[in-house]
């Protein structure tokens, strides 16, 4: 089955002063932070009390708190103003940036659709043309650039009917997980109906071109960017309709919570799936035949310990994607007149290696990650291996899916060094041709990514990947960035970045390092970076780094750390257990108050990664123990730190950063800076605008470099030859 979702987040001063360090002959800045008050609040685990000073950072709505946010990007910018070579970063930056990224086609009803950005574009605009005719005469089709002038509105995901003559489409404001619906005609491009509000963690289904299910909580009293939503619910809307006629479909009930539900109808329009979960990983599965009047909803799978989703429909026969009984995932079969688990049949058992499977032309596309790295199997639908699908070179793919009528496929194949290029796929023959490279001033043969393995604290094998200029010499004197993500199942697969481009032009090591936690090796490398295991992360990612200083990649006067969200929690839990590790630190959008965060929009979804405070009296000590807010302590020298968030950040809410850089702050020893930068009209990450995001790697990489004791670029962007 084909999914039909396209988815395309007291005021003070800085006093500066140039000094002369006469051992390193460092520049540095002393400073002034603003004073943020302490209140008398406390709470009790389990009879332990614990004292949280800065819990009105977390009222996002107050004048109190955008005051201090105000104050805070005021000392930060000040002091970023201050590198000298700030604006050489930002022009090379925005000078890779400026090439065409263009989207593979794909087809709805008469037309051939894709996605392009000019290059500076802020967001990437929808293309179409008549689905015979050259691609050259496509027109814009949909431009999220006119939705506001600084580019803050951004595209959701989008949805087509099975003939392409309506569409669905969401748009997010300033980041906001909160999205709006809109219909549209698409061949008059006339608006279709209300605009359904309050849309939060849905994905858009059409029942034939008569309505849309979709997914959200209740609006939340309170502030909408960080109060809880708990009750998920699945919601049926009927084109011509008022949104408050809607109909709850699953969920809602109050005798059991879900946090998390889907609704996916196949494509014969014959069964409408629904998946529902408490947690971000688990959930149960169920199946409604929207053939038969009043059809009762059957449950596939009954249990929140594994995950299961559909692959593929055909009569009353299922394709199911399980790790059920297989933590590295396989495919079976089932028939929809009795589909639990005892009538599964296995069609691709599961390997030594994770499997992620999609479907198109008739055939099952199944990509195996191979130390975090693709490789792609064709079968026949009855399980029949066709060929190993040979690639374009050691990397990671996407894309391998089409329609079942379809001769042809687009996919994509990327590495750290390999800006991202598009392949068309023959089927039938399994074959692959060059669609479209981009056309970027970076040069891949300059560069090269090597794997390594590396033993963690208690003897696991960790995979790494490490890439950087040809002609490196590892004399530890290499600016490092480290950077690691560790949990949520959560894989990180070798891709290009223009950043990270840059970062390598300028001389730099980039190094990214597969986690326990994470999804590289299947559910048990995931459950083995999970609650009370969470410190098998922190002790990847130290080794992590020490490796690097053992091979003299680089030393730790220039390593950086840096992660986001559960990475951001990474970076602040090893740089106040190790703060001798490295010399900067870069926690962004992080998950900071380990003990508070389920208090927040969908944090509580997150007990199956981290567990809660209050779940026993054993979790809770073990949460606090590396909490990294609740252990940053007096007087210690920590690394010069940039601590970064956005303002409508509603999954990981921004107090978690508030609350660590005011407490960092408060403690930091030495002269090391430590910085907040807030990023007003931006969420977590999805939809910033092209311009926050080139602005936001300017400071981060002047900043790293600038506390590394750079008074100059380790090699001028000038200097680089094309």
């Amino acid at each position: 089955m084909k999914t039909k979702n396209i988815y395309v987040a007291a005021l003070g001063f800085l006093a500066l002063a140039a000094c002369k360090d006469e051992k390193n002959e460092e520049t540095a800045m002393a400073m002034t932070y603003p004073e943020t008050k302490k209140v008398d609040t406390t709470d009790v685990y389990f009879g332990n009390e614990v004292a949280d000073p800065y819990r009105w950072l977390e009222d996002d709505r107050s004048a109190e708190t955008g005051e201090w946010v105000k104050a805070q990007n005021k000392v930060t910018q000040d002091y970023l103003s201050q590198i000298p070579y700030r604006d050489k970063i930002n022009k090379r930056l925005t000078e890779l940036w400026n090439y065409e990224k263009i989207g593979a086609p794909f087809i709805e009803g008469d037309y051939a659709y894709y996605s392009k950005n000019d290059g500076l574009q802020n967001q990437s605009v929808l293309y179409r043309y008549e689905k015979n005719a050259d691609p050259s005469t496509a027109t814009v089709f949909l431009d999220p650039n006119t939705f506001a002038a600084d580019g803050t509105i951004s595209l959701g995901g989008l949805s087509f009917t099975e003939d392409g003559s309506k569409l669905a489409y969401s748009i997010s404001t300033g980041g906001s997980d909160w999205r709006k619906i809109i219909v549209m005609d698409s061949a008059s491009k006339e608006i279709i109906g209300d605009t359904i509000q309050d849309v939060k963690f849905s994905g858009l289904s059409w029942y034939k071109d008569e309505g849309i299910y979709y997914s959200s909580y209740d609006k939340p009293k309170g502030s909408e960017l960080s109060a809880m939503t708990d009750q998920h619910k699945l919601y049926y809307h009927k084109l011509g309709t008022p949104q408050s006629s809607d109909k709850i479909i699953f969920g809602g009930t109050p005798d059991q919570k879900y946090r998390y539900i889907g609704g996916n109808v196949t494509d014969d329009q014959r069964l409408l799936i629904i998946s529902a979960s408490t947690s971000t990983n688990g959930g149960k599965l169920f199946m409604k035949r929207l053939d038969q009047p009043n059809a009762p909803l059957v449950t596939i799978l009954d249990n929140f310990d594994t995950n299961s989703y559909v692959l593929h429909n055909e009569g009353d026969l299922l394709w199911l994607v399980t790790d059920y009984n297989a933590p590295n995932k396989r495919v079976v079969t089932t028939n929809i007149s009795n589909p639990t688990p005892d009538n599964w049949v296995d069609l691709i058992p599961e390997t030594e290696n994770v499997l992620s499977p999609s479907t198109g032309g008739g055939y099952i596309f199944a990509e195996y990650m191979v130390d975090a790295v693709s490789q792609i199997k064709q079968f026949n639908l009855d399980g029949t291996l066709v060929r190993d699908v040979e690639l374009p070179g050691v990397g990671n793919v996407g894309g391998f899916g089409a329609k079942d009528e379809d001769k042809t496929l687009y996919y994509s194949f990327t590495n750290y060094v390999t800006p991202g290029s598009t392949y068309l796929y023959n089927i039938e023959k399994g074959t692959s041709e060059l669609y479209r490279k981009p056309d970027i001033k970076f040069d891949p043969d300059n560069y090269e990514s090597k794997q390594v393995f590396y033993n963690s604290k208690d003897g696991t094998q960790i995979p790494m990947i490490i890439s950087y200029k040809k002609g490196m010499k590892q004399d530890g004197t290499n600016p490092t960035i480290l950077y690691g993500y560790g949990g949520f199942n959560i894989s990180l697969n070798p891709g290009f970045s223009v950043s990270r481009a840059a970062w390598m032009e300028m001389g730099g090591v980039y190094a990214v390092a597969n986690l326990r936690g994470g999804g590289e090796y299947g559910k048990k490398w995931h459950d083995a970076g999970t609650k009370m295991q969470k410190q098998n992360v922190f002790d990847d990612f130290i080794a992590a780094a020490e490796y690097l200083k053992k091979e003299k990649y680089t030393s730790t006067e220039k390593l950086a750390i840096q992660g986001g969200s559960n990475g951001g929690l990474l970076v602040g839990a090893t740089m106040t257990q190790r703060p001798d590790l490295a010399a900067v630190a870069i926690p962004q959008v992080g998950v900071l108050d380990m003990l508070r965060y389920n208090k927040f929009t969908a944090g509580a979804g997150w007990a199956y990664d981290y567990g809660t405070a209050e779940d026993n009296t054993e979790m809770f000590n073990y949460l606090k123990n590396y909490s990294p807010l609740h252990n940053i302590k007096e007087g210690t020298n920590y690394p010069a730190t940039l601590v970064t968030t956005g303002d409508h950040d509603d999954r990981v809410v921004p107090a978690h950063s508030f609350k660590f850089a005011a407490e960092l702050q408060s403690k930091q020893a030495g002269d090391k800076p430590t910085l907040i930068r807030i990023e007003t009209d931006a969420g977590h990450g999805a939809g910033k605008p092209t311009s926050k995001i080139i602005e936001e790697q300017t400071d981060i990489y002047g900043f790293t470099l600038y506390n590394m004791g750079y008074k100059e670029l380790p090699q001028p962007v000038s200097d680089v030859k094309m």
